[in-house]
């Protein structure tokens, strides 16, 4: 290889590895459902990816958001209520969704993180769970669900095949 294929190969490879940390290849949620014996509520956090949202925002309504803003963040609330949710057990209750409540969310240059809870309602009583945040945009979004159930943790895998399993 001559000096002027070495210089090539190596400006590639600078190019290449000093790429922007934003263009990543992978595309993930991870949400973690415990229940709160203080409160009695089942406590749902979710983490995404800010630049995944934020793309995700920009494509359906074609202006940025700042989701710091209220009316911004309300946007997101609704997008994410319509795609994810709990269902009650099916053994002798009601199947139809729990009511997951709004707490509220935080956003910095890396990852949104919401915040929601089931009132009043032990971790059990969640029959299925249907996840599909951002697989309707990113074809290769994998959402992680992790359900802490006191000592014991399982995990449930989500995308665009796999949209709702059982809790238990």
């Amino acid at each position: 290889m001559n000096m002027k294929h070495l210089a090539t190969l190596a400006a590639l490879t600078l190019a290449l590895l000093s790429a922007p940390a934003s263009a990543h290849l992978f595309h993930v949620g991870i949400t973690d459902i415990s229940f709160n014996a203080r409160t009695g509520n089942t406590e749902i956090v979710h983490t995404y990816m800010a630049h995944d949202v934020e793309a995700l925002l920009a494509n359906l309504y074609g202006r940025q958001f700042d989701l710091t803003d209220p009316e911004d963040q309300d946007v997101l609330r609704k997008y994410v209520e319509g795609r994810f949710w709990v269902t009650g057990q099916a053994a002798g209750q009601d199947k139809s969704r729990l009511n997951l409540r709004w707490v509220g969310m935080t956003a910095d240059a890396e990852r949104v993180t919401v915040f929601q809870e089931i009132e009043q309602t032990p971790l059990w009583k969640a029959g299925a769970i249907h996840d599909n945040v951002l697989v309707d945009f990113l074809p290769s979004q994998v959402n992680t669900v992790n359900l802490n159930e006191g000592n014991a943790v399982r995990t449930l895998t989500f995308d665009r095949n796999n949209q709702e399993q059982p809790a238990r």
